[in-house]
């Protein structure tokens, strides 16, 4: 399997191939782009109904394999053993067993309208985000003994990456970790998640500012080829592509798990910011599974559902980005959606470019095909399944409260936006598969506000956030940025 950019000539992949493992512990291609196979790798209706009965573990190697065939299988197999096991993800909810992994519940099965929630919350960090980042953990563990090897991850969070990656990251031989995040901006559970890790290897910065002026200095030191080779920067932001492939295992398990056979489809309803999540849901379904549509479902920061309303990808600025109740999606520029739109213009690497230059020059771009528009490819949307919804913060909690007294749960703010607007696309005789983003207690402030009582706390995760916390406050300055990190490295 080889990869190209995004942002590359046609010819690339024949002059320069790449394979999983030159990739892996990168972020973005040197052209600024970002990495994707040369072709989808398909899936047969065999593979399927072969699959269906799988461990989740088993079912990893049998995706992972497709992309990373550059690592023996053997090897790929200890690792997805070491990664999905009930020790790991053992935050479950009554009723579920953590041997599943992402145990689905059905919320409601009535009028011939099926509506499930997909637990991927049970890990570490109580977030979906620990779904591909404990294996990339391990991933990386095991690229860098091979290559006798010193890698420095830096990365921005909204909330849920961060802690993710610290606790996969932490102790991890030849790894150190800084992360960025928005001063102030995420919750009291979040942030102590982060700023209380005590370990030599994590270093936490608290950036005064929003969280694209975080993503915008990841751009900005991955695209110095020099400084970045010098001190050996590599990311595990959803811009990278082993996190990516790790979150396409769950859309297969999801299917399998809701359906009897390859006969049936699915629909799936994804909170979104940054697309990484839901980008792997359109991989899925580019490889064949079957998939009906791909719910894009936003907050108040609505840059993605007015796209895929309109066709303008209108990017906001900082001053433009609110702070919500659900945090993470406060993003107003979404990475992992130039993915989509290579996908979208059929591969066309200048294409690409040009449009996201406009996003650099103009704020944006328009594929309406309307007089004066960037193009009209938004005319090919329909085919890639692809539908949206946006939700405020009134009904969010309102979602929370009715999800509570309908069918006895307690959802976070995110999965909240999630359900809203799955109500507002689901379909008879398609189940849909709702996403879970985090477990409730990340978010107690909201939980608070619509039940008038606390989320319940997993064990362990009592008094978070009395922990004594350690992180750098700093400017969303490059230079000072690139100053701390060199200064820190040992490079």
């Amino acid at each position: 399997m080889q990869y190209v950019s995004t942002r590359a000539d046609a010819s690339a992949a024949a002059h320069s191939p790449q394979q999983f493992s030159d990739i892996l512990l990168g972020g973005l291609a040197p052209d600024g782009g970002l990495y994707l196979p040369v072709e989808y790798p398909q899936v047969t209706g065999e593979e399927l109904n072969k699959w269906r009965y799988m461990s989740y573990a088993d079912l990893a190697v049998e995706i992972l394999k497709k992309f990373a065939d550059d690592i023996p299988e053997a090897d790929l197999r200890a690792l997805a053993h070491k990664t999905y096991t009930a020790d790991v993800y053992r935050n479950v909810r009554e009723g579920e067993n953590a041997a599943d992994i992402t145990p689905l519940r059905v919320l409601d099965d009535s009028d011939g309208k099926k509506l499930i929630l997909q637990s991927l919350s049970n890990g570490p960090t109580l977030a979906f985000k620990d779904m591909a980042m404990q294996l990339l953990g391990n991933l990386f563990e095991y690229t860098l003994a091979k290559q006798d090897a010193q890698l420095n991850i830096f990365g921005a969070t909204s909330g849920d990456t961060g802690s993710a990656a610290e606790y996969a990251m932490r102790g991890k031989k030849g790894i150190k970790v800084f992360m960025l995040s928005p001063h102030k901006k995420m919750s009291a559970f979040q942030t102590a998640q982060m700023f209380s890790l005590q370990d030599p290897n994590i270093f936490n910065i608290a950036v005064e500012g929003v969280f694209d002026d975080c993503q915008d200095m990841v751009k900005a030191v991955s695209n110095d080829l020099e400084f970045k080779a010098r001190h050996r920067i590599g990311t595990v932001n959803s811009i990278n592509w082993a996190r990516v492939v790790a979150q396409v295992v769950y859309y297969f398990r999801g299917y399998l798990a809701a359906t009897k056979s390859n006969e049936q489809k699915v629909s799936f309803t994804v909170p979104s910011g940054n697309f990484g999540n839901i980008c792997a849901g359109h991989i899925a379904r580019q490889m064949g599974l079957p998939i009906d549509k791909l719910i894009v479902a936003t907050n108040e920061n609505d840059v993605l559902d007015e796209f895929f309303r309109t066709g303008v990808y209108r990017v906001r600025k900082s001053a433009e980005t609110y702070h919500t109740s659900s945090p993470s999606m406060d993003i107003s520029k979404a990475s992992n959606f130039e993915r989509f739109v290579f996908d979208l213009v059929q591969g066309d690497g200048k294409r690409v470019r040009e449009l996201f230059k406009k996003v650099e020059t103009e704020g944006g771009f328009d594929l309406s095909g309307a007089p004066g528009s960037d193009g009209d490819e938004f005319k090919l949307v329909e085919k890639f399944g692809f539908k949206s919804g946006k939700s405020n913060h009134d009904e969010r909690v309102q979602t929370i409260r009715d999800v509570a007294d309908d069918y006895g749960i307690v959802i976070d703010t995110h999965t909240a936006d999630g359900i809203k607007v799955a109500k507002e696309h689901i379909e008879p005789g398609v189940p849909m598969i709702v996403l879970e983003t985090a477990l409730a207690a990340k978010f107690n402030e909201t939980i608070l506000e619509a039940l008038g009582q606390d989320a319940e706390r997993p064990a362990g995760f009592e008094n978070i956030e009395t922990l004594p916390q350690r992180f750098e406050v700093m400017p969303a300055d490059v230079a000072k940025m690139k100053a701390f990190i060199a200064a820190n490295t040992g490079l």
